[in-house]
């Protein structure tokens, strides 16, 4: 019975033991010299960077349209500036158009109205500034806008019957 007393007393220590070295091991002795950092919350968050920026200028954009805001709505989008903008609203013949684009971001964009009858090709700059084109209402016609290389950001476009 003895043996079994002194067993069941080693296995109470080495258990003991196990805990307090496991608590001394991982509760940080200050040499973190060859301990890799492990990411903190707020660089984890960072991380997702790409699409909190994107909300930003989304609203900046759809902030600086919000005061060019005239006439009828047509049609109206946000997209990043490296899809562009790829558009052909149906506009009624003789009717006249207000076209109003704002870009957020790097770089600037180039906007190509077909027919080209419909309206004049025009720079947009991603700094926000709001650039407007009258469009004479041709039937269908096609709005391309097309970031430059290496443009970056958000690009906002409404149509308003003028």
């Amino acid at each position: 019975m003895t043996s079994s007393s002194a067993r069941a007393r080693l296995t109470a220590g080495s258990v003991a033991a196990s805990a307090v070295l496991l608590v001394s091991c991982t509760a940080g002795s200050g040499d973190t010299a060859d301990a890799s950092p492990s990411p903190s919350p707020t660089a984890t968050s960072s991380a997702g960077s790409p699409g909190t920026s994107e909300r930003k200028l989304t609203e900046r954009v759809e902030a600086a349209l919000a005061g060019f805001r005239d006439g009828t709505l047509v049609e109206s989008g946000v997209e990043r500036v490296s899809e562009g903008i790829h558009t052909e609203p149906t506009l009624t013949k003789g009717a006249t158009y207000r076209l109003d684009l704002a870009c957020a971001g790097t770089g600037s964009a180039r906007l190509r109205l077909t027919p080209a009858s419909a309206g004049r090709q025009a720079t947009v700059p991603c700094d926000g500034t709001v650039v407007q084109q009258r469009i004479a209402g041709d039937g269908a016609i096609r709005i391309d806008v097309d970031g430059s290389t290496g443009a970056t950001g958000m690009i906002a476009w409404q149509i308003d019957r003028a």
